[in-house]
């Protein structure tokens, strides 16, 4: 359901801090995940709504907090002495407002859907009391400021891992007393993401990137060394550290081709090899690539080699080929 309001009803009470009261215009288009900020340190929040003028949002902001927003749908705009950012849909951004003013909104006419994962300055200290090598800049702004700036990270793309993990967050699938448990490691793995870089000026989105040349690399060894019964995609996951389905598209997003389509191109290119040595025949080849069928290696070797392996030696002018 999409909540739809107007500038009119956009009002909270002066007074203490109350997110409630900012959001209660919204009704089901405002709903609390995980309502624990003034027990644990942390809370964990679904949107999704329509607005028909801008929504200004500096007032949901804790204070003393960091955010993180996980933007589905809907754009956002943030500005900061200033100095303007946007958020589009499929992002993610944190920021945390402190003394400056920080001015966010979003625009009309949209759906918009994110989520909010607000940390308090206490549980980030807490948690990084004995950890300072590699925090974000923006956040050892926050831990180490006494003046208490507002910041704002930089945009990033929403990985597939993040995408995946807000439905998951909506419909928690574990017992109502873990679930303080379950959503603080949910709330820690968002934070090792967002609030770390990986080496100087290394941030999130570039290790993303290593990481994935990395994990393309391994299926390459791994694939070569087992032409004839190479791993299956699950297998290939487990090796490398990450889900078949992230693997599958992370390995076609970086070569243009799929891990099957790969494999082939290998089994080809070591069969033209082995023919090229005169001392393999076009079966003994087929085989020792991890073909049982005949007919099904001499397409295979036609399409990707571009002619039949009886002729591939006639052609590159190589050594007659094994009796």
């Amino acid at each position: 359901m999409v909540a739809n309001i107007s500038s009119k009803n956009r009002t909270r009470p002066a007074g203490a801090f109350s997110e409630a009261a900012t959001w209660h215009a919204f009704g089901t288009g405002w709903r609390p995940l995980w309502a624990g900020f003034q027990q644990q340190g942390f809370s964990v929040e679904w949107h999704d709504f329509q607005c028909e003028s801008p929504l200004e949002l500096a007032g949901s902001f804790h204070p003393n907090s960091v955010e993180i927003c996980l933007n589905v749908d809907g754009h956002a705009e943030f500005d900061l002495a200033g100095r303007r950012q946007e958020l589009p849909p499929g992002s993610a951004t944190f920021y945390s407002a402190g003394r400056e003013p920080l001015a966010a909104r979003r625009l009309p006419q949209q759906r918009h859907q994110f989520v909010t994962i607000e940390i308090s300055r206490d549980f980030l200290k807490r948690r990084f009391a004995e950890t300072k090598t590699g925090l974000h800049p923006q956040i050892q702004n926050v831990l180490t400021d006494k003046k208490n700036v507002s910041v704002i990270s930089e945009v990033r793309r929403l990985t597939t891992e993040q995408q995946r993990l807000i439905p998951t967050l909506q419909q928690s699938p574990v017992p109502l007393n873990g679930r303080g448990v379950w959503f603080e490691s949910k709330v820690l793995e968002l934070m090792s993401e967002f609030f770390f870089v990986t080496g100087k000026n290394e941030f999130f989105c570039e290790r993303q990137r290593r990481v994935a040349g990395e994990r393309v690399n391994k299926v390459i060894a791994l694939l070569r060394e087992n032409l004839v019964e190479p791993p299956d995609l699950l297998e290939l996951g487990r090796r490398v550290g990450c889900s078949p389905f992230h693997l599958s598209r992370t390995f076609s997003q970086e070569l243009g081709v799929t891990i099957p389509q790969y494999l082939r191109q290998l089994r080809m290119e070591r069969a033209a090899e082995l023919l090229l040595s005169g001392k393999f025949n076009v079966t003994e080849a087929a085989f020792e690539v991890g073909y049982s069928s005949l007919s099904h290696f001499s397409q295979a070797f036609c399409q990707t080699m571009g002619c039949c392996p009886n002729l591939y030696p006639l052609v590159k002018g190589s050594a007659p080929k094994a009796a």
